[in-house]
């Protein structure tokens, strides 16, 4: 073999060699690629089912009168979207309007709970046996009844001190008479409302202790034909301001026809009457449904009743008329701010009803259940309480 041959030979075989190590190379052992495993986890989490969203609280409101009246149940409904709007998706509402007291009031209620509503507010005083009833059936449901005074493990109570509004409404119709005669429209001859027009006496009485208070009942919440004839009747009969305890603006319309002054209740009725309009009572019921809500939403609701006024930013005057005098203002705002402080007590003795029977010694300061269970007219006001007698 020659050495050219050999040369040749050696360099096939090196050639040979660098092709094994190049083939070795390629099939060197590398890590498993890891990129499918993130994904079936990926895929793990798309098929889990999202956590449940809480479902939720369905809450009814039953009113009385519609909603539009202007004042009673129109309070109660604004106070109704305020909670809409602050506790948002959490709970769901809903209403029923011109629901008469009793039967009816019954199968409205009853109607809610079989639709699944768990919360039930009723805003009418003759609305509390009828939702007792309910009640009874229902212990898994909580209900509110406004103005009432009988509870049961998931009923509870709740009312606005009106009486505060009424004496601050006669703390300026004191002022503005002319004729020393004040006119009532009465709804319905119970202690709320006999409470109200004394409170509304009394306040008149700061400003002209010779006042005398007329009262026409109606005998109803709402029904304007009826509250416009007591309103006339009494205008007729010398009183030159009014005031009500009923649901609609249709006394101070009235007052406004009649070239007369009256106060709005419940809400702001200044649309109704402006150039009669002396001022309005009104109810903030949103502060105590919020808490209401709340109450329930947390696991912390019980029954018990509730009774806020001033204090509690549920009651004020508001939208005094521009003729009312500045001292008339200036007695309000000391009547308004020992309310909110808690100073200033306007059933106190020495008071006499209207036959002159001492009701609360010298400085005797009257509680809840005496204020509760008013059935007697304060000194002023003229005539009897329907039914008084019967007590």
């Amino acid at each position: 073999m020659t050495d050219q041959r050999k040369r040749s030979l050696l360099q096939l075989a090196a050639l040979a060699a660098a092709a094994s190590a190049l083939v070795a190379c390629g099939k060197k052992d590398e890590p498993a690629p890891t990129a499918a495993a993130p994904a079936a986890s990926a895929a793990t989490e798309a098929s889990a089912p999202a956590p449940a969203k809480a479902e939720p609280l369905k809450i009814g409101f039953v009113y009385v009168g519609p909603v539009g009246d202007g004042g009673w149940s129109f309070a109660h409904d604004n106070a109704r979207k305020a909670i809409e709007k602050e506790f948002g998706d959490k709970i769901s509402t809903t209403f029923v309007e011109n629901v008469p007291e009793g039967a009816d009031t019954e199968r409205v209620v009853r109607d809610l709970v079989g639709q699944g509503y768990k919360m039930v507010f009723g805003t009418s005083f003759g609305f509390m046996e009828p939702m007792l009833k309910v009640a009874a059936d229902n212990p898994d449901v909580k209900f509110e009844h406004a103005t009432g005074f009988k509870t049961a493990d998931n009923l509870r109570t709740y009312d606005s001190r009106t009486y505060e509004g009424a004496y601050m409404a006669g703390v300026i119709a004191g002022a503005m008479t002319k004729s020393g005669t004040l006119g009532v429209v009465g709804s319905v001859p119970i202690p709320e409302v006999v409470r109200n027009i004394d409170s509304f006496t009394l306040g008149a009485q700061l400003s002209n202790p010779k006042i005398k208070t007329r009262v026409v009942w109606v005998n109803d919440w709402h029904n304007p034909p009826k509250e416009t004839e007591a309103a006339t009747s009494l205008i007729n009969g010398g009183a030159d301001v009014l005031f009500q305890n009923t649901d609609s603006p249709a006394v101070l319309k009235t007052a406004e026809s009649m070239g007369k002054r009256a106060f709005g209740w419940d809400s702001d009725m200044t649309a109704y009457g402006p150039k009669a309009h002396l001022g309005s009572a009104i109810i903030n019921w949103t502060p105590y449904y919020t808490k209401a809500v709340s109450d329930a939403l947390d696991g912390k609701w019980a029954t018990g009743q509730s009774w806020w006024g001033v204090k509690e930013g549920a009651i004020d005057l508001v939208s005094l008329a521009a003729d009312v005098p500045e001292a008339a203002k200036a007695k309000l705002d000391e009547v308004r701010n020992g309310l909110k402080a808690g100073t200033y007590h306007i059933w106190k003795g020495p008071l006499f009803d209207n036959n002159g029977k001492e009701v609360l010694a010298a400085d005797q300061v009257a509680d809840d259940k005496f204020l509760s269970g008013v059935n007697f007219y304060v000194k002023g006001v003229e005539g009897k309480v329907p039914g008084a007698d019967k007590k």
